[in-house]
């Protein structure tokens, strides 16, 4: 946990917040913390701080704290993600990678070669996919808590939604091992990012030209079929890349 989050409802009028859970038992067994310590401190979609031990119960697990935040919450990452929906297994513990490598919107959608019944998964659950975020902000030390939203019909959500074109400033580009373009051909620096990636499967030719029609170019990490999870991560590591650091810039991070 490199940045102690916190949900605004948790913080009592004069700034005082007192934890008993994860949260509590990691600042004293792996922290240590002690009165007076200061710890780096977020408030969920809101600005940065720190927060201060007031008190701290090692035998009970409780920590009282109070906090101080300043300026303005961190920019929201220049990238969404459209990420056909995987197994549920794999959902799971993608939530906080995702995270953690920076996206403002995932939208989870449906594609030819994703298993239907995957949808009533409780990978989708929203108060299990909202603390696998906030695992995965705590990680990179961000406060804002990506949006998430489920579509069930491809068709309609990249012609109603998304539109015909990117906007002014967008990229969009979808994953696909046999285009000819890397992520660094397509994206420059500045721009926002619209990355889709398919199924284990991967995109079938209609869904491509789907894409295509609507302003997503094919880019490619080489001819290695990898699965969802890890390319979905590995291209946004590629995205942020080629987006430049000062997409980041004002935000502090760093391990505690």
């Amino acid at each position: 946990m490199n940045l102690l989050l916190l949900d605004p409802a948790e913080i009592g009028a004069d700034g005082v917040v007192a934890l008993s859970d994860a949260r509590a038992r990691h600042l004293i067994a792996v922290l240590g913390v002690a009165p007076g310590r200061r710890v780096r401190a977020g408030r969920l979609d809101g600005p940065l701080g720190e927060a201060e031990v007031l008190d701290a119960a090692a035998d009970a697990g409780r920590v009282r704290l109070r906090v101080r935040f300043a300026g303005e919450p961190p920019p929201r990452p220049a990238v969404d993600l459209i990420l056909a929906l995987p197994r549920p297994k794999v959902l799971k513990r993608l939530w906080a990678p995702l995270a953690a490598a920076g996206v403002a919107r995932v939208f989870i959608v449906n594609a030819a070669k994703v298993e239907r019944m995957y949808f009533d998964s409780d990978a989708l659950d929203p108060a299990l996919v909202r603390v696998r975020l906030i695992e995965g902000l705590a990680q990179a030390g961000d406060t804002r808590v990506p949006e998430v939203a489920v579509r069930r019909r491809l068709k309609p959500f990249v012609e109603d939604e998304l539109g015909p074109a990117p906007a002014d400033g967008e990229r969009r580009i979808a994953a696909h091992p046999r285009a000819g373009s890397r992520v660094a051909d397509r994206v420059r620096a500045g721009e926002r990012v619209v990355l889709a990636v398919g199924p284990e499967g991967g995109w079938t030719d209609y869904e491509l030209d789907l894409l295509a029609r609507h302003g997503f170019a094919p880019v490619s990490m080489g001819a290695r079929v990898l699965r969802s999870d890890h390319a979905a991560l590995a291209l946004l590591a590629l995205v942020r890349d080629a987006q430049g650091f000062a997409m980041d810039s004002g935000r502090r991070g760093g391990p505690e």
